[in-house]
């Protein structure tokens, strides 16, 4: 009951309970849920504490601050799901780089491939750059566009185009984010896709 040796500093700072809280009076919201109603804090813990728990403030700001009476390491598991669940839900999604070159090896489309489809699957954008260098600079849009649409081709994921083909600093780049109206088909029995995709990486040469 109340704070052990195991909880940090940082903790009995944030958490006041006990003979901890600081305001005269409070409302009280008991184990089970229920509403005690506006109680001197010296008799709100002495309720808590003849219950075999504590008496933990909840609500700081609220006037009277609200406490609830609750056994610590019950309120700090809530605490540490509750923080869980916001982390969960509250996904930051971010934009991904990868690089190819005219000349990569199919080994190395197929990893940056790879590795841009697991960044989808994760919910970021991708944005892919065609890095050109030397005479690479001077060819043709569509030319260096087709090439760049080739790497696109290979990525096993379903995807959309957030931001178009264009030039860019380094050669060409695209923005593509997962489609999620979309879903990848599931293999059919006795078929390797690893193996399918690799087929087509060795026609399409960047």
């Amino acid at each position: 009951m109340g704070f052990t040796k195991y909880t940090s500093q940082k903790e009995k700072e944030h958490i006041r309970m006990n003979e901890g809280i600081r305001a005269p009076e409070v409302r009280v919201v008991g184990s089970g849920g229920e509403n005690l109603g506006v109680m001197k804090t010296p008799d709100a813990i002495r309720a808590a504490l003849d219950a075999g728990l504590d008496l933990i403030e909840i609500s700081a700001n609220a006037v009277p601050p609200v406490a609830k009476i609750i056994d610590y390491g019950k309120y700090k598991y809530e605490l540490k799901k509750k923080d869980k669940e916001t982390r969960a839900s509250t996904h930051i999604t971010e934009t991904k780089t990868t690089q190819v070159k005219i000349g990569t090896s199919e080994r190395d489309m197929l990893i940056k491939a790879s590795k841009a489809a697991e960044w989808l699957r994760e919910g970021h954008r991708v944005k892919i750059d065609l890095f050109l260098w030397g005479r690479y600079k001077y060819m043709e849009f569509v030319f260096l566009k087709e090439r760049l649409e080739r790497f696109l081709a290979i990525i096993p994921e379903s995807y959309k185009i957030a931001d178009e083909i264009k030039k860019s600093p380094k050669g060409l780049s695209v923005v593509v984010e997962r489609d999620a109206t979309k879903k990848q088909a599931p293999p059919k029995a006795g078929q390797a896709p690893k193996q399918k995709v690799q087929n087509v990486v060795s026609d399409i040469k960047i």
